[in-house]
Parts: C-alpha cells; sequence; structure tokens
C-alpha cells in the first residue's frame, strides 16, 4: 500500500505525458531521465533469452533512453489507454508506435502492430535530493516483437529508412550495453516487488467441506 492519492497519481501522469510529447518533439528521449528515481530498474524482453535491463537513473538515461532510443526521430508512442492503481502506485500505460514514414500502399504510417504497453511503479521517495518527490522506481515494457521485425523489413524495403534507424538496426545483440543472458540479468523481469511476491492476493486458508449434493436420476 502507498499514501498516494489518486489525484496525485494522474498528476505525476499528465506530467510523464507531456514530457514524453517533448522528448518526441525533439528527437531525444534522455530528457525522462529525471522522472527516474536514483535507484530506477527499466527492462524489457526481445527474446527468451535476451533481456534488456538499466538499473539506476544513469543507465536508464544512457541506455533505455538513449541507446535503445537513438535513431528513432520522427517516431512517435501514443498512449491510447491508461489503468491505474493508487492503493500500489502502478500504473500501466497501452501504447502505439508509428513510425512517421508513410507506407505509399496504404497511405498510413508505418505501424508496428500488437498491443505495447508499459508497466510503472510510482514511489515517493524518502532520502537524498529527490525525498519527497515521486519518481519512477521501475518500469517494464512489453511489445510484438515479430510484428516490429515485420514493419522493419517493410521500411527497409520501401527505401524510407533514413541513415539514423539504418544505423541504430545494425545495434544489436548481447554485447549491446544492457543486453542481458536471462541468467545474468541485474533485475527480474518482473519488477522487484512483484517478484517478491508483495502483489499476491490472499489465498483461501482452508478449503471449503462441503460436497456437492448427488444428482438422482
Amino acid at each position: 500500500m502507498t499514501d498516494l492519492t489518486r489525484a496525485q497519481l494522474e498528476d505525476f501522469w499528465d506530467g510523464w505525458l507531456a514530457a514524453n510529447r517533448e522528448a518526441e518533439r525533439l528527437g531525444d528521449w534522455r530528457l525522462l531521465a529525471e522522472l527516474y528515481a536514483e535507484d530506477a530498474s527499466y527492462g524489457w524482453m526481445y527474446s527468451v533469452d535476451e533481456h534488456f535491463m538499466a538499473v539506476g537513473r544513469d543507465q536508464i538515461r544512457d541506455w533505455a533512453i538513449g541507446i535503445e532510443m537513438d535513431g528513432f526521430d520522427g517516431w512517435h508512442y501514443d498512449y491510447v489507454a491508461t489503468v491505474m492503481d493508487e492503493s500500489n502506485g502502478m500504473v500501466v500505460g497501452f501504447w502505439k508506435q508509428r513510425s512517421g514514414i508513410v507506407d505509399d500502399a496504404t497511405g498510413k504510417e508505418h505501424e508496428i502492430l500488437g498491443i505495447g504497453g508499459s508497466w510503472f511503479g510510482i514511489e515517493r521517495q524518502t532520502t537524498g535530493a529527490d525525498a519527497g518527490q515521486l519518481k519512477i522506481a521501475w518500469q517494464r515494457d512489453w511489445f510484438d516483437m515479430p510484428s516490429t521485425a515485420h514493419t522493419f523489413m517493410a521500411i527497409l524495403k520501401s527505401g524510407k529508412a533514413p541513415d539514423t534507424l539504418l544505423e541504430r538496426m545494425k545495434v544489436t545483440g548481447h554485447g549491446v550495453p544492457g543486453h542481458y543472458h536471462l541468467a545474468d540479468i541485474p533485475s527480474p523481469v518482473w519488477p522487484p516487488p512483484v517478484e517478491a511476491g508483495l502483489h499476491v492476493r490472499p489465498q483461501p486458508t482452508t478449503q471449503p467441506t462441503t460436497q456437492p449434493a448427488e444428482r438422482t436420476p
């Protein structure tokens, strides 16, 4: 349980959305780093044995919204639905990934299909320079990786991929900062408090003793 009110969580979320729009306008997501706690973690899965994880504000700035987002100029990640849980300080935002590059066959932007989103843990900081402020303590993303690959290939075939995106597509594999084998990941796939079982709903301590009555012919 947290001491957050719905209004406080909504106010934080409005600030997050505004910061995202500014980052997209500038083509630089690094400005979002200040909304994360100093010890925050941020991760997602590329494949069964390739996970991305940044731990700490500096890694989030340099890797998660730095290296990983470089080359996506013109892309926008529009949040289309939001679910909030102020009692546990959680927000789930569902977004669409649109490239800003028009598909000549449809007249629409190349878009990564499938449902994508981010799951956030929002906490009030109690120590350090951020004491008293609400910050993102953890974030986990999900997206449709096969659809991502399909959309990238479609953009490549169209001949419209900018040089920055072509360079970004070369940055892959476990040698990239923040890319880990599952056994080596520095923060769990599930957010730390969830992995620890802090949000498991209580289970009945006893099973019902009564049996349903037998049906007669």
